[in-house]
């Protein structure tokens, strides 16, 4: 096996330019998907919806689930929403929970004019109160809202899933600050939680966390398969 290069210098190729090499060439994103994400910028909302390779992603993932009921808690502009409402396909149902109205507003504009609308069911309020109200069995659940709230998230989903579901909890690694032990603020310690609670409960059988590196950072996402 040979040796990994080295990574790049100063004046390489940058994680942009090679999430843009990679949109590219595999076709990643098209007009619907990219009209999304103008739409949340223009509308004030944070630049911090998924990559276009984490979307696909997503909707990999789903695909090989054979998910029809998915539950993402964390809307923002609908971005990932929309990645997961075409892998459900036209029959299937993807329930976004989301605490503020704004970003559901926008999220709304955004999966109706991708066409998908008819797929996707906003929910707006603190999703510890409306995720109960989530009806099951759940195909896959994505996480990716407040992370000092992630095991409680994903301890309520695992109510609703069904045997062979999949469970995504988005940006775990946080610039590598969840392996450094000084790290003590709410948002790392949530990430250790959750990785805690996957890794204790019986309901989960199998899992792993994944770094990655893309216009966003250094990041990572923690996969995990309910018990079948």
């Amino acid at each position: 096996m040979t040796s990994p290069a080295a990574p790049p210098g100063p004046a390489g190729p940058s994680a942009a330019d090679v999430d843009a090499f990679f949109s590219d060439r595999l076709h990643l994103e098209d007009e619907a998907l990219r009209a999304a994400r103008e739409r949340a910028r223009t509308a004030g909302l944070p630049d911090i919806a998924v990559a276009p390779a984490h979307g696909a992603l997503l909707a990999l993932l789903a695909q090989v689930a054979g998910a029809r009921r998915v539950l993402e808690v964390g809307t923002l502009g609908g971005y990932s929403t929309i990645w997961l409402a075409r892998a459900v396909g036209p029959d299937g149902r993807v329930t976004s929970l989301e605490i503020d109205p704004h970003h559901a507003e926008v999220a709304r504009t955004c999966v109706d004019a991708a066409g998908v609308g008819d797929r996707v069911e906003i929910v707006v309020g603190a999703a510890l109160d409306t995720l109960p109200g989530v009806a099951g069995p759940l195909d896959l659940v994505f996480v990716d809202a407040d992370k000092e709230n992630n095991a409680a998230y994903v301890r309520a989903a695992l109510e609703l899933t069904r045997p062979g579901a999949v469970v995504v909890v988005d940006n775990v690694v946080r610039g590598g600050r969840v392996a450094d032990a000084a790290d003590d603020t709410p948002a790392v310690r949530g990430v250790r939680e959750v990785v805690d609670l996957v890794a204790a409960d019986p309901r989960l059988d199998t899992a792993t966390a994944v770094q990655t590196v893309d216009r966003k950072g250094w990041d990572g996402v923690l996969v995990a398969r309910v018990t079948g």
